[in-house]
């Protein structure tokens, strides 16, 4: 029976009846449980001794209605009444006194008079009778109650205050969004003072994080379709990206929490999580970019040295103050170390956040092919093709992908094919093509558990589209063109990068690197996947001219490689194109193509592509572990540095000497050479 329509007040008040709309009357579609029906235990109340022995007691939902300590249950409810009816009819005079009774307990005022603790239960008692009266006029009370101390409380009262808000939430459904609303504000972390109220015992932070789930539980039961209302809140009150890494984790935290009860929002939580790393990913990536590359070195290495933090929200419980409150140094005053401060603060949190989504994806995971496992990639896959792959400067979301795809064969092939299909897309903007060419470029490339057969079948993927693209545009190309011609480009960039990084699964001959001389392989005649060689000559040596427009380390390591090991020699094409302006060639400057912006239109670089590879090195020092025995690291070749000495071309030494090592222009940080 509702505890809406269980209250029996004293004469001359009328008695409540029950009427169908009381629980049904609600702006969200759906329907709306009783009170008994939600079947809510406290068990989030309090820390169970033992994770095998767990504290249970049982909520009884109905309204305790005996004589307590001073006034009784019955004379407090005919004040509440009264009150309530002296409002609706414009004498406020009794209506104003009761909010007072709430308003003062915020911060824990006024709880230390004798009967203090025990009338404001029985306040939350009566009001749960008259939820019904508590319309649009009765706001103000409302709020008031909603914003009074009742986290830190005794487990009574708190059910008394929980059943109160599933009771308004059912009969007034305008308030839903309120209620839940209050509940989220505590996402971003619970003071302290609010387990600390006069009169009470202390309550430890994760026990009054439990309690606000142990509310939130219990609305959403008693409402199932309060949950859309709940996951717009979840996205509006989520902290902004420049709040401070503890409000970020234990935000994070608490709607992975939300999960448990209502499984129905995990989409959207996943991807709200999701949309605000990649904000927080570019502003760490545009701040590192702004600064010195030793001084962001320093910040990443300062890091990396720093012990482990453990439970972030158990370290200082004494301490009230935000990580942003902290009193800074003098020195740390000047503009320029508060800036490193900033960056230093953002590249922690991100650390810190992408480590904790790694650790919460795990368990889904742990067998690779289950249906829990295909159906959570799934959910990867659309966060990458919605969220990610739009993003330009996204640099360590998308590692969630990289790691999470290796973990079977079937899901490295999901992801390659993912990127296939929306590289080679028609009707999807050029910009989004060539971002997902990158993506899986960097991916062969750099997957240590993408198969060779994989590295092949994409090589020979993006090789016959290049071919078609190139038979459909050359009889018409004037010229190498950017604007013109993006997608050709990004495909082909992705083809010299695969080569430089897998070069070794593109050679079929069996025997080439079973002899114990690294070297030995290279005087033997080199037995290359049929076809490619071909491909890439008309490819390269076409009227739309790719070399000159791919980024030039990149086509500088591809020509040095591929002359080493006797597979093509492009020096030729590099001396000729020395000559050329692509400017002459350029049809506009809106090009659409993935490379920076700015200004400086008629220098060459503007119509060039940029080294642009999603999974180059990754640089967070904490959550870097995850991935590690995921990476390809870049890998000299045997002998290659020994013949570049003997070279007796001019041209070519002309052009070695300003060749920049693939990596190192590419990613941002170094790799050693093995």
């Amino acid at each position: 029976m509702p505890a809406a329509s269980m209250a029996r007040p004293s004469a001359p008040l009328p008695a409540l009846k029950p009427t169908k709309p009381l629980l049904r009357r609600s702006t969200l579609s759906g329907t709306v449980r009783k009170a008994d029906d939600a079947d809510l235990d406290a068990d989030l109340l309090s820390v169970p001794p033992s994770p095998s022995k767990r504290a249970r007691v049982t909520f009884n939902p109905h309204v305790e209605e005996k004589v307590m300590q001073g006034r009784s249950v019955e004379q407090i409810k005919a004040e509440v009444r009264r009150a309530i009816d002296g409002h609706t009819k414009g004498d406020s005079e009794e209506y104003d006194i009761l909010k007072e009774v709430f308003s003062s307990q915020q911060r824990g005022q006024d709880t230390t008079r004798e009967t203090g603790n025990e009338e404001i239960r029985k306040y939350v008692h009566a009001l749960t009778n008259y939820v019904s009266l508590l319309g649009k006029s009765c706001s103000g009370l409302v709020k008031a109650v909603l914003d009074c101390d009742w986290l830190g409380r005794d487990e009574s009262f708190l059910k008394a205050y929980v059943q109160f808000l599933g009771s308004l939430a059912s009969a007034q459904g305008t308030y839903v969004p309120l209620v839940l609303s209050k509940l989220v504000d505590f996402f971003p972390g619970v003071r302290m003072s609010s387990g600390r109220l006069p009169g009470y015992p202390d309550v430890s932070r994760v026990q009054l994080t439990q309690r606000v789930h142990y509310a939130m539980k219990y609305v959403l039961r008693l409402i199932p379709s309060a949950s859309a209302t709940l996951s717009p809140i979840l996205d509006r009150q989520f902290p902004f990206a420049d709040e401070t890494k503890k409000a970020h984790i234990s935000y994070i935290e608490n709607l992975v929490r939300v999960i448990e009860y209502a499984p129905e929002l995990k989409s959207d939580i996943f991807s709200l999580i999701t949309d605000r790393l990649v904000k927080i990913d570019v502003q760490m990536q545009t701040d590192l970019d702004d600064i010195e590359d030793e001084v962001a070195a320093t910040i990443v290495q300062a890091i990396s040295m720093q012990p482990p933090s453990g439970n972030i929200h158990e370290a200082d419980e004494d301490s009230e103050e935000s990580d942003d409150d902290m009193v800074t140094s003098d020195d740390e005053s000047h503009d320029d170390a508060k800036r490193i401060k900033e960056v230093q603060d953002n590249v922690e949190k991100m650390d810190a956040i992408l480590d904790l989504l790694f650790s919460l994806y795990e368990p889904y995971f742990s067998d690779p092919n289950s249906i829990e496992a295909a159906t959570m990639f799934d959910s990867l896959l659309g966060h990458f093709q919605t969220i990610i792959l739009p993003t330009y400067h996204s640099r360590h979301t998308q590692f969630l992908l990289f790691h999470f795809a290796q973990k079977a064969e079937y899901l490295v092939d999901s992801f390659a094919g993912t990127c296939v299909k929306l590289a080679f897309e028609d009707n999807r903007p050029a910009v989004l093509r060539q971002a997902s060419a990158a993506y899986l470029a960097s991916f062969v490339a750099r997957g240590a558990h993408v198969q060779p057969s994989v590295v092949r079948v994409v090589f020979d993927t993006i090789g016959s589209n290049l071919d078609m693209l190139r038979a459909e545009n050359e009889l018409t190309c004037r010229g190498p063109d950017l604007r013109r011609f993006g997608t050709f480009y990004a495909m082909t960039q992705a083809l010299l990068y695969i080569f430089c990084f897998r070069w070794r699964d593109l050679i079929t001959s069996a025997d080439v690197f079973e002899d114990e001389d690294p070297t030995a392989f290279l005087s033997q005649e080199l037995t290359w996947v049929p076809g490619i060689k071909e491909m890439l000559m008309r490819v390269i040596y076409s009227n739309m001219n790719p070399l000159k427009v791919c980024s030039p380390p990149i086509v500088a390591e591809f020509a040095k490689i591929a002359h080493h090991l006797r597979f093509m020699y492009v020096y030729p094409l590099l001396e000729t194109n020395k000559r050329i302006r692509l400017s002459q060639f350029s049809s506009g400057v809106a090009n659409g193509a993935l490379r920076e912006t700015g200004s400086g239109v008629n220098r060459e670089s503007w119509h060039q592509l940029d080294a642009y590879f999603p999974f180059d090195p990754y640089q967070l020092p904490v959550s870097k572990r995850w991935v590690e025995d995921d990476y390809v690291p870049w890998k000299g070749i045997p002998g290659l540095d020994q013949d570049e000495d003997d070279d007796d071309s001019a041209d070519e030494e002309d052009e070695e000497e300003e060749e920049v090592d693939l990596e190192e222009d590419t990613a941002t940080d170094d790799e050693v050479d093995d």
